[in-house]
Parts: C-alpha cells; sequence; structure tokens
C-alpha cells in the first residue's frame, strides 16, 4: 500500500536525524558543527513531512496523540512568533545568520521534530530501532573521541585543532551526551534482559561513555549522572519487591556503581576529578553569566519589554544593555554573550513574561503528565522501554535547565519527548483520528491543509539552502590568502545572504583594501584614487547595511563609526560627525563598554577638540578603573597639553595594571624626563569572545 511506503520514508527519515545528530558533520568543508547539524535537521524533517503528508492523500485519515505535553510545546512555538513580531530585530529573531539557536525558525524546527517524532515513531518496534541507531552512533562517537585524545592530527579530518574539538557541539555538552550514555546503559542493565553479546556491548558502551564523561570531568554531569542513577536504583528496588519471590533477586549493581562514582568525583572536586584530563592535556573553557547575572539581565528585560521580551535570539543584545556592572571588574568584561546561564533561562529572557510562563507550563506538564501516563503504562505492562525514554527526555531537559546544551542535545531532547509521546499514546489508546475522505467538507480543508504544508516546506527548506550556501563563500573569505580572493568570496556570501555577521566582514575586507593601497602608495594616481574611493564607498556601504539588519547590534554601529573614523583620517569631510554618531549609537546599545567612549574620545581628538576628548575618556575609565587603553589615552592626551604632570599620573596607573609591559616602562620613563616616543599599544587580556 502505497501509505506505507510513505510512512516508511517518513519514520526512517527522523531515525537518520536522531540518530547521526550527535555525529553528523561535513568534514573538510570548513563549515561550523552546527551549521552542518542544521542541514541535516532541515533535509530530515522536509522529506519526513512531505512524505507523512503525501501518506495522508493515500490513506485518508490523519491521527495524532492527544497529548497537553505536545500542545504546551506547540503554545511556546507560538509565544516565540509573535515575539519575534514584535521584535525589533525581527531579521535575527526569525532566523539569525543560518538558522541561529533559539531563532524562531529553529524553534520552529524543533518543535516539528517532536511532532514528527510523535507521529511517525507510534510503536515499539520503532522506539526500539531507533534507540538501537542512537546507541550505535553513541559508540561510534564517543570512541572516535577518546582515540583523538592520543592521535589528534591524525584524526583532525582537517576540521579539528585541539584534542578537545568533537563533532558534537562544546565540550560540555558533549559530556553531557556521555553522562546520558552512562545512564542508557545502567538502564539496560538492570531492567532489560540481554544476552552475552549484548552484555559485552553495554559494558564496552558504559566503559567508554564514563572514561569521557571522567576526560571532560563536568561537575553537572556528575551531579545528573548521580541523580538519575539513583532513580534507578530505587525504582529497581522498589519494582523487585513487588515482582514475585519466588524468582531470584538481583542487587541494582550498576545503579548503585555509578551512584558511588558520582559522588566520589563530586565530593572530590579537582583532587580526584582534574587526574584524568592533566594526564591527557585536556585543556577547554567555557564561559557563560552566572545564574545571578542572567537574572539580572531578566529584570531588566522585563521591565523594559515585560510582555515579549526583546524577542529570539537577542540574549547578547540585552547584555550589551542591562550586564551587571561588576562584569567590567572581570576579564569578561567585552565578552559578547549570545546566551545565559542555561538553554531554558536564555528563552525565557528572549521572549519575557508570557514565553516564561509557557516554559514553565510545559515543563509542569513535562513531568505531571508524563509521570502518569508512564505509571498508567507501567501498572498494566511491564514495558520498560518507555521508561527509558522518559528518563532520556528527563535528563536533556534537566540538562537544559542548568546549562546551555547547545543545539544537539536541545533538538534530541524535543525528538525523545516526541517519541514518548507517540509511544505512550500508543500504549494508553489516546490518539485522535481524522477520517477526511467521508466528508466533501472534511475533505477539502483537509487537503489544503496538507498542500500548503507541503508546499510551505518546501518552500522554507529552499530558503534555507540559500543561506547554507553562504557559509562556504564566507568560510573562504577568513582563510583567503589574498585581498583579491576574500573580495570575491564574501561579496558571493553577502549576495546569498545579507546578514550584519556577513557585512561587517564585507567592510572589514574593504577597509584591508584600502589600507593596502594607501600603505604600498606614497602618491596616488588617478586610478588608485578612484579604486580607494569605490573602496571607502563600499566600506560605508557595508557597515551601514549592519546596522540596518540589525539595529540593537552594538558591534554595527561600532564597526560604521571605525569606517568613518578612518575615513575621517584621511581627509573626507563631514567623517568626524559621522563617526560620532555612530559611536554615540554604540554607547547606547552597550552602555557599560567603555570601548565606544573611548572611541569618542579619539574621534574628538582627530577634531582638536581637546576638552570633549578628555570627557570621554575619563568616562571610560570611570566605568572600568582598570581601562589601559584608555589611561594611555589620557596621558598622551595631557602630554600634548602640555600637563605633564597628570600625563605621569595617568600612565604609572596603566603601569600598574601591566607591570610587565617593556613598552610601557619604557613610555613611563620618557614621560617623566621629557623624552619623545610613541604611545604603547595595550591589548586588553580578554577571553575568547562567544561567536555571534
Amino acid at each position: 500500500m502505497l501509505s506505507n511506503i510513505l510512512d516508511r520514508i517518513a519514520f526512517w527519515s527522523i531515525f537518520v536525524v536522531i540518530v547521526l545528530l550527535p555525529l553528523f558533520f561535513l568534514p573538510f568543508a570548513n563549515i561550523p558543527i552546527e551549521t552542518s547539524k542544521g542541514l541535516l535537521l532541515v533535509s530530515g524533517l522536509v522529506v519526513s513531512i512531505i512524505a507523512w503528508s503525501a501518506a495522508r492523500f493515500s490513506d485518508g485519515k490523519i491521527v495524532i496523540p492527544r497529548s497537553k505535553i505536545l500542545l504546551a510545546m506547540g503554545s511556546f512555538v507560538v509565544v516565540v512568533l509573535l515575539s519575534a513580531i514584535f521584535s525589533a530585530t525581527r531579521n535575527v529573531a526569525f532566523f539569525g545568520i543560518i538558522l541561529d539557536f533559539g531563532s524562531f525558525w529553529f524553534m520552529l524546527c524543533a518543535f516539528f521534530l517532536a511532532l514528527m517524532s510523535a507521529l511517525v515513531v507510534n510503536t515499539d518496534k520503532k522506539a526500539k530501532l531507533i534507540m538501537k541507531g542512537l546507541i550505535v552512533s553513541s559508540l561510534v562517537l564517543i570512541v572516535f573521541q577518546i582515540a583523538r585524545f592520543f592521535i589528534p592530527n591524525t584524526l583532525s579530518l582537517g576540521f579539528f585543532e585541539a584534542n578537545t574539538g568533537n563533532v558534537f557541539g562544546s565540550w560540555n555538552s558533549l559530556g553531557l551526551f556521555a553522562g546520558l550514555v552512562a545512564i542508557l546503559s545502567i538502564f539496560s542493565f538492570e531492567f532489560l534482559r540481554l544476552n552475552k553479546q549484548k552484555k559485552i556491548a553495554f559494558s564496552l558502551l558504559l566503559a567508554v561513555s564514563l572514561f569521557l564523561v571522567a576526560s571532560v570531568n563536568f561537575i553537572l554531569v556528575w551531579q545528573l549522572l548521580g541523580l538519575f542513577a539513583l532513580v534507578i536504583f530505587v525504582y529497581k528496588l522498589a519494582s523487585t519487591t513487588s515482582e514475585d519471590t519466588s524468582q531470584k533477586k538481583r542487587f541494582p549493581g550498576f545503579s548503585f556503581g555509578a551512584i558511588i562514582l558520582s559522588l566520589l568525583f563530586v565530593v572530590s572536586g579537582q583532587f580526584i576529578g582534574g587526574l584524568l584530563p592533566n594526564a591527557l592535556g585536556l585543556y577547554s573553557v567555557e564561559v557563560n553569566p552566572s545564574f545571578t547575572a542572567t537574572y539580572d539581565v531578566a529584570k531588566s528585560v522585563f521591565t523594559n519589554s515585560p510582555v515579549l521580551g526583546m524577542g529570539p535570539n537577542t540574549f547578547n543584545q540585552a547584555w550589551d544593555m542591562y550586564k551587571p556592572d561588576v562584569i567590567n571588574a572581570s576579564q569578561f568584561w567585552n565578552s559578547p554573550f549570545v546566551s545565559g546561564a542555561s538553554t531554558i533561562t536564555t528563552l525565557m529572557v528572549n521572549t519575557g513574561i508570557l514565553g516564561t510562563l509557557a516554559i514553565l507550563a510545559f515543563i509542569v506538564l513535562l513531568f505531571w503528565n508524563g509521570f502518569k501516563d508512564l505509571f498508567a503504562i507501567l501498572k498494566d505492562k511491564k514495558n520498560h522501554e518507555v521508561l527509558l525514554y522518559f528518563i532520556v527526555t528527563l535528563y536533556l531537559f534537566v540538562s537544559a535547565i542548568f546549562y546551555s546544551v547547545g543545539a544537539t542535545l536541545f533538538l534530541l531532547a524535543f525528538a525523545f519527548v516526541g517519541v514518548f509521546i507517540g509511544v505512550s499514546a500508543s500504549h494508553l489508546e489516546k490518539n485522535t483520528t481524522l477520517s477526511f475522505l467521508d466528508d466533501p467538507r472534511k475533505s477539502f480543508f483537509s487537503i489544503l491543509f496538507l498542500v500548503v504544508l507541503m508546499i510551505a516546506t518546501a518552500g522554507i527548506s529552499f530558503k534555507y539552502i540559500e543561506r547554507f550556501a553562504s557559509v562556504p563563500y564566507f568560510s573562504k573569505t577568513l582563510t583567503a590568502t589574498s585581498l583579491e580572493s576574500a573580495e570575491n568570496s564574501i561579496n558571493k556570501a553577502v549576495l546569498l545572504n545579507s546578514n550584519d555577521l556577513y557585512l561587517r566582514t564585507y567592510t572589514q575586507v574593504y577597509l584591508s583594501k584600502i589600507g593596502d593601497i594607501i600603505s604600498t602608495n606614497t602618491e596616488l594616481t588617478q586610478e588608485q584614487r578612484a579604486t580607494l574611493q569605490a573602496s571607502i564607498d563600499n566600506a560605508v556601504r557595508g557597515a551601514t547595511g549592519a546596522t540596518l539588519y540589525n539595529k540593537n547590534n552594538y558591534l554595527n554601529f561600532d564597526m560604521l563609526g571605525f569606517v568613518y573614523k578612518n575615513s575621517a583620517s584621511l581627509g573626507l569631510e563631514g567623517a568626524s560627525t559621522l563617526a560620532i554618531t555612530a559611536y554615540t549609537e554604540a554607547s547606547r546599545l552597550n552602555p557599560k563598554n567603555p570601548l565606544p567612549k573611548l572611541e569618542l574620545a579619539r574621534v574628538y581628538l582627530l577634531d582638536k577638540k581637546a576638552s570633549e576628548a578628555r570627557d570621554f575618556a575619563t568616562q571610560a575609565i570611570t566605568l572600568k578603573p582598570d581601562f589601559a587603553q584608555a589611561l594611555i589615552f589620557l596621558a598622551q592626551l595631557e602630554k600634548d597639553q602640555g600637563n605633564d604632570t597628570l600625563a605621569v599620573s595617568y600612565a604609572e596607573k596603566a603601569l600598574l595594571i601591566f607591570p610587565n609591559d617593556p613598552d610601557l616602562v619604557n613610555y613611563v620613563k620618557s614621560l617623566k624626563t621629557n623624552t619623545k616616543t610613541s604611545s604603547p599599544v595595550i591589548l586588553e587580556e580578554t577571553q575568547t569572545n562567544t561567536e555571534e
């Protein structure tokens, strides 16, 4: 029957997405991991949705699980849509650069992944197939990663650099996934009947997953592993006491051992936890705002945009605007964080009070209805596989509550909640069947809905592919060995996908071209002048386009100000005024960052307005007293104004911050002896910025 064939295609498409999601990437393509996984997600969903819709044409009925959990997920997606519509930066809120994590289209894809999983994974057999596939892919992923610890260069695949580079996502997220695999293995030993071959396989899986957990040594993983092992241990003991007493009872040793091991790593801290990472030379630093800092940002967002927040995918803008003052005293003062303390808190901040209520309703229903359906199934049938799906779902969502898990774990959470809904609805006979071929009115509207769904799915996928096609060109721009190559690549990337990140890079390419023309020619020919003017126009066009794409990202106005400041230094009339306007807007969008104020000081000094320059440099130091760049600027300014005592004072303050900088030491000496010397360049010590 045609519908059966199409339903199988829909199932296997979802199967491929879930099973390959942890390890899928495009080697030697220089495409970011999460971007590669986005391609897998979109491709699998498109095939599954179209095949499922076509199958409904054939059999004339739609079967949908009755689930409050699924309804709550859909309600949250509606809130995200409303938040995106009313966002001041709709381009960012709806799509971002390329299906950004947390954007509306990403959340819609996650919801459809859950929905299609519930629709096509509606039997124990299909659910077991997915779990078996995930076990195999997990084993491949973990063994490959452990092998990279010892031969990282051989297994770099032209993509990974450090031995902590992995195909999953972030380092800590990989540790959380390894913890999930360990729990899956423990559960299998405690509840499933395993033959000798399966026991060997699960023993290997448990060993390598625990080894990887210990290698990552993320404390949250050990805490969750111990907690869920405790749940398995207690449930096993409880279920054993209720079984036939004539059967031999087995102590749940695997779960008990996991509890003890987790407790050991949690209590001992780095004394034991650091042994394996240090021995293997595994070093990876991931920094996110604390829950306190995230709460401070949320409080300000809810005060100014209470109902729907600033919009999906806008946490970095909220962070720039409302970050706590204390951050400027840390090394992360200039870090553009794109997420808060955890995935769930980030979504709450982005979508306001309405989004927060929708998320809380989903979490409550997930626990309440999930446990209710689970025990209803286990009461009549000892279907422990259903318990496994629910444990996996809870583990993933609890991880998202306490950590910024990234796209892969978040999508797996949605996929498995869908699997749990589909299987539990099948067991409890909680499916709603709509037959529409026997009623002309139902038939018309049902077929219209299915046709619109198929067309919309195909259309959106074409738009996504267009954006995805821009990624290789953008990557080529970043690795280009010549300005000509970079210019050609970035022009193609912007043509396919015009966004502020690409446009800022476009601007930087032409700024480099301007610098190359000026540095290599003492006297410009007419042709070179024309090329110079065209490059200035392109740089201005790119930076202006970035501000139009996202008017709430201070980096865009900072770039525009930089372009005009350089134009002013070349003698372009009126450029300094435009630079001041751009930097003023950048400072408004990121009021606690001292850099835009220092740039304003530099532009005013370029205009020979020493008083204004002094004021803005002083404001920068007020925001960050240890801002060495501003101190050096003031020292040079006061030196030029003849205030030698003040100049020495500012320079000595900078020297206290960087006492071992030889250029700064010589500069202070020159100020004291009135010797002419150039101002030293101080590079602030900041951590690696989060990718936008």
